[in-house]
């Protein structure tokens, strides 16, 4: 893919063959593009596939908001896209981005900080810039 694209040759094609549900969203996994570690999970819209896939910098759509989402705006940690990846029935996508700072709202790299461990949940991974830091707040 292009580093600076402007608008990406056959951008409604690759819309059309994403299957958003009832609600018009997608789920989008976010990956680190060079460790494969996974970093978190959102939702994208047509809208937010499109911006994202014509700036290179990733946004989402928010639910709770029902606005987008561009990840880092009040965060600064933002993610730029090196790849898109469609499932093959086209209704999950894979994005592979390279992550500047943590990926998760509580201040840690990943969103899947948390495993089922001795049949217990179990924190693995420590907080690295504290969320007040980023947003002000904690979580």
């Amino acid at each position: 893919m292009p580093e600076n694209p402007t608008v990406p040759a056959g951008l409604e094609a690759l819309l059309s063959a994403v299957r958003f549900d009832a609600d018009g969203l997608v789920p989008a996994i976010a990956q680190q593009h060079d460790t494969g570690e996974v970093l978190m999970m959102a939702w994208m819209n047509a809208d937010s596939l499109r911006e994202t896939l014509t700036t290179r910098r990733v946004c989402y759509w928010s639910r709770s908001r029902r606005s987008l989402w561009r990840k880092g705006d009040s965060s600064g940690q933002i993610q730029m896209l090196k790849e898109l990846r469609v499932d093959c029935d086209g209704d999950t996508l894979l994005l592979l981005v390279d992550q500047q700072g943590v990926a998760c709202h509580t201040g840690r790299r990943s969103c899947f900080y948390r495993a089922v461990r001795d049949g217990s949940l179990q924190t693995i991974a420590d907080v690295v810039i504290p969320p007040e830091s980023l947003y002000g707040a904690s979580f």
